[in-house]
């Protein structure tokens, strides 16, 4: 089943397009980084598959063929912002209170054990939390709903290196124990290779790197050579390409993982955020090639 499925999904503002042409299918059990610059259109599409925005054209299913912003959808999405939405003045305990009567399903006595386990007391106000509390508040109302996609818009951004530790365990709990999905926007590259399984990489609106890590890492390979010359004939997609004193250095995706290599040339795999980088500094959207895991 696809968490995430999209044909020629595009927005539109005014005249300017934030996202166009969107072809996902992303199937559920996954940890999905979602990584993009600023305004390449991460932000949009987050808000197309929770259901806070409708598509100008194009189609968008979630949770194995529902219409986004369904009933059904709303039921099993749950989303976090990236500015925690929690009222300030309100309580803990009120924050609860609020949450289980705006939602149709909400686990109360999940979310008191929880926070009871964190030390976070219902009488305390939501504005007087630490940085890492309030985080962890806006995570445990989302997993009270016990939804089957959990959607996090650059979550740990202010929060310090433990706090970004304590709340991502939490995430893999709930991936482990409650079967969860999870689509993470973060510009965090370091870490979201520690956690993500697969990758969705945004630049100029438009998808580019759709596909798992254990694929990318598989078809993706460094390859030196003293000559540019000697990298030539190699079946597959240059992504980058630099010189380095007599060495010639190319990330390449090849056409299969088995795809032979030129004599003389060295290669050697390639991590998440390299490749990740790799993309990010094509600057012009017709240059960056294109990997569509939805043609698979």
């Amino acid at each position: 089943m696809n968490i995430v499925q999209t044909s020629g999904l595009g927005r539109r503002y005014g005249s300017t397009w934030a996202l166009r042409g969107c072809t996902l299918a992303i199937p559920e059990g996954h940890l999905v980084a979602l990584v993009g610059p600023n305004g390449a259109g991460k932000f949009t599409l987050l808000n197309l598959v929770v259901g806070l925005t409708s598509p100008t054209a194009g189609e968008l299913t979630v949770l194995g063929g529902q219409p986004a912003g369904s009933l059904a959808a709303l039921d099993g999405i749950a989303f976090v912002a990236q500015d925690m939405p929690l009222y300030r003045h309100l309580s803990v305990g009120d924050m609860l209170h609020l949450t289980r009567n705006l939602n149709r399903q909400f686990d109360t006595a999940f979310a008191r054990n929880r926070l009871a386990e964190l030390g976070i007391a219902e009488k305390q106000k939501a504005g007087r939390l630490s940085g890492g509390q309030q985080a962890q508040l806006a995570l445990t109302l989302a997993l009270a709903r016990h939804p089957r996609l959990l959607v996090l818009d650059e979550p740990t951004a202010p929060l310090d290196p433990l706090a970004r530790h304590d709340f991502m365990a939490t995430v893999m709990t709930a991936m482990a124990d409650d079967g969860v999905s999870v689509v993470l926007s973060s510009h965090m590259l370091a870490e979201l290779e520690r956690v993500a399984d697969y990758l969705v990489l945004i630049s100029h609106g438009r998808v580019r790197v759709d596909d798992t890590v254990e694929n990318l890492i598989a078809c993706h390979r460094l390859l030196s050579a003293p000559s540019a010359d000697q990298l030539h004939g190699v079946e597959g997609d240059v992504i980058e390409s630099s010189t380095a004193g007599p060495q010639t250095h190319r990330l390449v995706r090849l056409a299969a993982p088995e795809t032979p290599l030129p004599p003389g040339c060295e290669a050697r795999p390639v991590g998440i955020e390299e490749l990740a980088l790799a993309y990010l500094r094509e600057t012009t959207a017709t240059q960056a090639p294109t990997l569509a895991g939805a043609s698979r």
